[in-house]
C-alpha cells in the first residue's frame, strides 16, 4: 500500500537533485569554450551576426566563444549537429528562418523542430526588394501592379523556402502579384542573375543589397520588408508603409540549444548576448552594415518563432511551397 508513495517521494527526490545539480552546473557555466554552429558559408549576414554575438557573449561570460561554419542542405546540415550534440551548454545554432520553415517545405529531416530550443534572438538584415537600376519600377506597388501583366515577372530566390522565396509568395497569395520563384544556390547567384537581367527582380539581406544600391548604383530598391526602415538607409520606405501590411519578413540570427539544455544556462547565454547587442561600438559597426541588433528575452525569442511558425506555416500551405 506505501509502496507508490515511496516511488513517487523517490521521484520527486531526484527531480529535486537533480533541479540543483542544474542550478550549480549553471553558476560555473561556462568553463570552457563555448561553440556557435553557423549553418551557412563564411561572410553573409547570417555568419557576421554570428561572429558579432560571439564576440561580445564571450566578454560578458568571460570565456571564448567560436564560430564553426558548417553549411549544407540549406541549413539542415549544421542544424542536425547541434541537434544531435550533448545538451550541456557548450554548443549552440546561429539559427535563422530555415529552422521554422524547413520541416514545413521538405520532405524529411534528420531531426524533430522539438530536438532545437529558442535561446535569444541576435538580430536581423532587413530585406531589401531590389530590380536593376534600368528598370522602370520606383516602388513596390509599381512592380507589382506590372507583374501581373502577361506571364509575369521571374524572381530570384536563394532557394525553396529562403527568404526572398517567402517575399515572393507572400506578395503573390497576399497582394495577387504574379512572380514566379527562380531558385538559386546562394544569394549572391540570385544578386548576379538581377544585375545582369536574367530575372526581374530578387529580395535580398542588407548587408548584400546596400553596397549596390549606395556603392555601384546598380539596384534599385524599392522597399524594405522589415518592420522599420534601415538605420543604414533610412530614406527607403518599409512595404508596409506602401501599402503591403502582411509583408513583413527579414533575414535573422538568433541561438538554438539541443533539448535539454537546463535553461538556467540558456537563460545566462540569452543575458549575455543582449547586453552584446546592446554594446554602442556592437550596434554601431553591425548598424553600418544594414544589421539591425536586437538581443532581448528568452520568452521573447520563444514568442517570436511560435508566432513566425504560425505565419510561415499558412504561406506555406496556401502557395504549396515544396523541396525541389
Amino acid at each position: 500500500m506505501h509502496f507508490p508513495y515511496k516511488r513517487l517521494a523517490i521521484a520527486s527526490a531526484a527531480t529535486a537533485l537533480l533541479c540543483v545539480f542544474s542550478q550549480a552546473q549553471a553558476q560555473t557555466w561556462p568553463t570552457k569554450t563555448v561553440r556557435f554552429i553557423v549553418p551557412f558559408s563564411p561572410g553573409g549576414a547570417n555568419d557576421l551576426m554570428a561572429r558579432a554575438a560571439a564576440e561580445g557573449a564571450g566578454k560578458v561570460l568571460g570565456q571564448t566563444v567560436i564560430v564553426e561554419n558548417r553549411g549544407g542542405a540549406g541549413g539542415s546540415l549544421g542544424a542536425d549537429i547541434v541537434a544531435k550534440s550533448t545538451p550541456d551548454g557548450y554548443t549552440f545554432l546561429i539559427s535563422a528562418a530555415g529552422v521554422i520553415s524547413n520541416s514545413m517545405i521538405k520532405k524529411s529531416l534528420p531531426f524533430k523542430d522539438d530536438d532545437l530550443v529558442p535561446v535569444v534572438m541576435i538580430g536581423v538584415a532587413p530585406s531589401v526588394i531590389v530590380v536593376p537600376k534600368s528598370a522602370p519600377y520606383n516602388n513596390l506597388l509599381e512592380f507589382v501592379e506590372a507583374s501581373k501583366k502577361g506571364q509575369g515577372f521571374n524572381f530570384a530566390t536563394a532557394g525553396t523556402g529562403s527568404t526572398p522565396h517567402f517575399v515572393a509568395e507572400i506578395l503573390n497569395v497576399k497582394y495577387g502579384a504574379k512572380l514566379q520563384p527562380v531558385p538559386y544556390k546562394s544569394g549572391s547567384e540570385s544578386t548576379t542573375a538581377v544585375l545582369s537581367k536574367q530575372v526581374e527582380g530578387t529580395s535580398e539581406a542588407s548587408i548584400i543589397a546596400l553596397p549596390h544600391i549606395r556603392g555601384d548604383g546598380r539596384f534599385k530598391p524599392l522597399a524594405t520588408t522589415w518592420t522599420q526602415r534601415i538605420s543604414a538607409y533610412p530614406q527607403l520606405s518599409t512595404a508596409v508603409e506602401q501599402g503591403f501590411p502582411d509583408l513583413q519578413i527579414a533575414h535573422w540570427a538568433g541561438l538554438h540549444a539541443p533539448r535539454g539544455t537546463p535553461p538556467e544556462i540558456m537563460d545566462k547565454l540569452a543575458a549575455a548576448v543582449d547586453k552584446a547587442m546592446h554594446d554602442q561600438a556592437n550596434m554601431d559597426k553591425l548598424s553600418r552594415l544594414g544589421i539591425e541588433p536586437v538581443g532581448g528575452t528568452r520568452q521573447e525569442f520563444v514568442a517570436f518563432v511560435d508566432a513566425e511558425r504560425k505565419r510561415l506555416g499558412e504561406i506555406v500551405k496556401a502557395a504549396q511551397m515544396k523541396e525541389e
